[in-house]
């Protein structure tokens, strides 16, 4: 591999090691600053990763995005999607337009719904409790993956129930996985900066840990691009990486690159914001390099990157393309390159070019259905 390239024989021994198992934290700063020709490697060696970890296929599911609220006050620096609750342009759905949505997405096939929105101030557990019903009422064969740790924690909390309690009611109520989101960074300096009423770091490691003992599984997640130093974005990876050696409980890794054009922070004069190409690669590869087969799937966020880029980043150690969405108004917000809606056939085209093959999945990687 490294015959007709210029590669640090320290860059080439820690590739090697990589083969036959995860990196440490230092040599994933190590690879977190390869440059020019050095890259290349990096690449290689986290496709090769990938390849005997989960094999050639690429996976993604048929969900929707279900936005049910924009109304948000914790407000946070990265985020132009929430809104004030006497923004002219707030809103809360009601239940009849939360059925409305799911409906058109069951019968486009939908396998899972996604049940994400602004912090409510009042939201309780009996408020997220209904929505689960309410959309287990209608379509009891739909996954739900939905809430964020700092909406359960805040919610607990007003509903004056431990944080355990809340999830064994969630759960009774219909919750099949939890995303990740929220996690950001795993910084208290970055975070106190991007998202301070947002649960700290250690906050967010037992909201998630508590979840996945109560038989809740879901994503992990690192939104990256911001105010975060290279090291932070290793040492989130090492916090993610003992927690499923703790738990088990990750059923896929997401990195989701910052989108920084619309943000408060970008608005109110904060420069330098945004990873560029290479950073989002190395991102990938060293996740791959870092887990190996502790967290073995690892999710392409299209809706952030573009169709293109996303497709890209399959060879970078990334084995799984998301979801087709039916919506994301979080993500169109932030100005989403190529929109937040994409079909079965948009996804198996990606896929399909890179000679690997497309199947979908359901919320937990443990059901594949064959694409016609």
């Amino acid at each position: 591999m490294y015959d007709r390239i210029n590669v640090a024989s320290k860059t080439r021994e820690i590739l090697d090691s990589a083969l036959d198992g995860p990196i440490s934290v230092d040599d994933g700063n190590y690879l977190m600053n390869l440059k020019g020709s050095e890259i290349y490697p990096l690449l290689a060696t986290a496709d090769a990763v990938r390849q005997e970890v989960v094999g050639d296929k690429v996976t993604f599911i048929n969900n929707c995005n279900i936005n049910f609220t924009n109304i948000c006050h914790v407000r946070c620096g990265f985020c132009a999607f929430g809104k004030d609750p006497d923004d002219p342009e707030a809103y809360l759905l009601n239940d009849d337009e939360i059925i409305e949505k799911a409906r058109g997405a069951v019968a486009t096939g939908a396998r899972e719904f996604t049940l994400m929105g602004g912090v409510l101030e009042d939201a309780d557990i009996d408020y997220y409790e209904h929505l689960l019903k309410l959309l287990k009422s209608h379509f009891p064969d739909v996954e739900i993956h939905g809430f964020s740790p700092t909406m359960i924690r805040d919610a607990a909390l007003k509903s004056e129930m431990p944080v355990d309690e809340a999830f064994k009611v969630l759960k009774k109520a219909g919750l099949d996985t939890l995303p990740g989101t929220a996690a950001e960074i795993l910084s208290d300096r970055s975070r106190e900066i991007i998202c301070p009423k947002k649960v700290s770091t250690q906050e967010w490691i037992d909201v998630i840990k508590t979840a996945q003992k109560a038989g809740i599984t879901g994503s992990a997640t690192m939104m990256y691009g911001h105010v975060e130093t290279m090291e932070e974005r290793v040492e989130h990876l090492d916090i993610l990486r003992q927690i499923q050696l703790d738990t088990g409980g990750f059923n896929e890794f997401i990195p989701m690159t910052f989108m920084h054009e619309f943000s408060p922070i970008f608005l109110e004069g904060q420069r330098n914001l945004g990873a560029t190409g290479t950073q989002d690669l190395k991102l990938y590869a060293v996740s791959r390099l870092m887990f190996h087969d502790i967290i073995p799937n690892i999710q392409v966020s299209w809706v952030k990157m573009g169709f293109r880029f996303a497709q890209i980043s399959l060879l970078a150690g990334a084995n799984d393309l998301g979801g087709t969405l039916g919506g994301d108004e979080l993500s169109a917000a932030s100005g989403a390159p190529d929109g937040v809606d994409a079909s079965i056939s948009d996804l198996s085209k990606i896929v399909n070019d890179l000679g690997r093959y497309p199947i979908e999945r359901n919320s937990t990687y443990t059901e594949f259905y064959p694409i016609e």
